[in-house]
């Protein structure tokens, strides 16, 4: 392809596959999240079947294949670390040890890569729109993930008797609610761990404010550094109170 019709083909959002894998290897390296080749073949076809689906269904906002790489694969992948190594704690529970709760999925963020990554963690995605589910379950079963699986409907009426070890959330709520609806579904031992983009003072007022911080604790906001993106990234890591907890608060 001549360089002006590269650069025509940018402009109206073509993919070009070999430069999305190249880049997708560099942010893995950056992130410190080494995936064998498999993986990262199975991430671009996520990419990919989030991309068709996205043209019909309208799932997410972004649609520039460059803009999907950065501010959806790499922006979840950097949290990939964290969440795996929550879920993976020895202090949770056998039955809850490696499960992970994705809350408000949407189109699988960051649920999908983190269970791609991770083949010894389970993750549960839930969202209330229908079209999202059916999605989820569609790259469930064309990529092959049998760690994967999703829910369709209100998290505050999903019940489960092992909890999870992890609770986790990109896009679904202020910090209150996300608290509030899910955390019946925390495993004794387990983290609440929410996706932010600036560190949220506010939203951690709010908690105060309504008198959830009588139950529950900050243990960390580290902020996450997303190759490509130039945005704050931060992670609000809870837990409840009285458990015992080897982490710190920043």
């Amino acid at each position: 392809m001549s360089g002006s019709h590269a650069s025509q083909a940018r402009r109206h959002g073509a993919v070009d596959e070999a430069a999305q894998r190249r880049r997708l290897e560099a942010g893995l390296a950056a992130i410190g999240l080494p995936l064998d080749d498999a993986r990262i073949e199975t991430l671009l076809a996520y990419l990919a079947l989030l991309r068709k689906w996205n043209a019909t269904y309208n799932l997410t906002a972004i649609r520039h294949p460059d803009e999907m790489l950065t501010h959806h694969l790499l922006d979840s992948l950097a949290a990939v670390p964290a969440l795996a190594e929550a879920a993976r704690r020895p202090e949770v529970g056998p039955g809850a040890r490696g499960r992970v709760l994705d809350v408000g999925s949407g189109g699988g963020m960051p649920g999908l890569p983190l269970a791609i990554a991770c083949p010894d963690v389970s993750v549960l995605m839930v969202d209330i729109v229908q079209k999202k589910t059916a999605f989820l379950t569609q790259c469930r079963a064309q990529l092959r993930l049998g760690n994967a699986a999703a829910h369709w409907g209100p998290v505050e009426k999903l019940a489960d008797a092992d909890g999870f070890a992890v609770i986790t959330s990109r896009a679904f709520a202020e910090l209150t609610d996300f608290v509030t609806l899910a955390g019946h579904l925390l495993a004794p031992g387990g983290r609440m761990i929410a996706m932010k983009g600036v560190y949220p003072h506010a939203e951690l007022e709010r908690m105060e404010q309504a008198g959830l911080m009588s139950a529950w604790q900050v243990e960390a906001v580290p902020q996450l550094a997303v190759p490509e993106l130039d945005a704050q990234r931060h992670l609000v890591v809870l837990s409840r109170r009285g458990e015992r907890s080897d982490a710190r608060a920043d």
